[in-house]
């Protein structure tokens, strides 16, 4: 349905309840319909869910004082505590492999469009998400917490859950301002 693609826009604030096993397969269903030239299948997916979300905060919180030693009290909680602003965090990992035909540009635009149709699957479901990197989504410590190869990168984090308060607001845009002709 059009209105979904439409209107869908990330929730920065998640509560409970997160997906259910049959909607958490949903997603990873939809996850797999990326466009993926050659069928390299190049992603894959992680959950971080109940109290492993507060574990995974202390992983966020080491490689941010492994970047910035100064780093003060509110920076550190901040980091300690970002896995619990939503109930269920998905990382999406890329697997780079060498093709002829498939750089790894490709093949991390796979990754993010399985990404995206998580999110999309998400809202399809009556659910809401967020998709978010900073500085540990590309620290290669946050990796090997996760238990990445030296070949896989991680695309970010989805968080899911459910929309807590008001959808904001987006400006219109007109897609011809977007569209040209060559």
């Amino acid at each position: 349905q059009l209105s979904l693609l439409h209107t869908r826009n990330s929730a920065p604030k998640l509560t409970e309840p997160g997906p259910t096993p049959a909607q958490l397969q949903a997603i990873f269903q939809a996850a797999l319909r990326a466009p993926d030239h050659a069928w390299l299948r190049p992603w894959r997916f992680i959950t971080i869910a109940g109290e492993r979300r507060k574990a995974f905060g202390e992983v966020l919180e080491q490689s941010l004082l492994a970047r910035r030693p100064d780093a003060d009290a509110a920076a550190r909680e901040k980091a300690r505590n970002a896995p619990l602003r939503a109930p269920l965090l998905v990382a999406v990992v890329v697997r780079l492999s060498e093709h002829p035909k498939v750089p790894p540009v490709e093949q991390r635009l796979s990754a993010g469009c399985a990404a995206h149709a998580m999110l999309l699957a998400a809202e399809a479901q009556g659910l809401a998400g967020i998709w978010r990197t900073g500085d540990a989504a590309f620290d290669r410590k946050v990796m090997d917490a996760l238990w990445l190869s030296a070949q896989e990168e991680l695309v970010g984090f989805i968080y899911l859950g459910t929309r807590e308060g008001r959808v904001k607001p987006l400006p219109d845009l007109d897609a011809g301002d977007f569209v040209s002709s060559w």
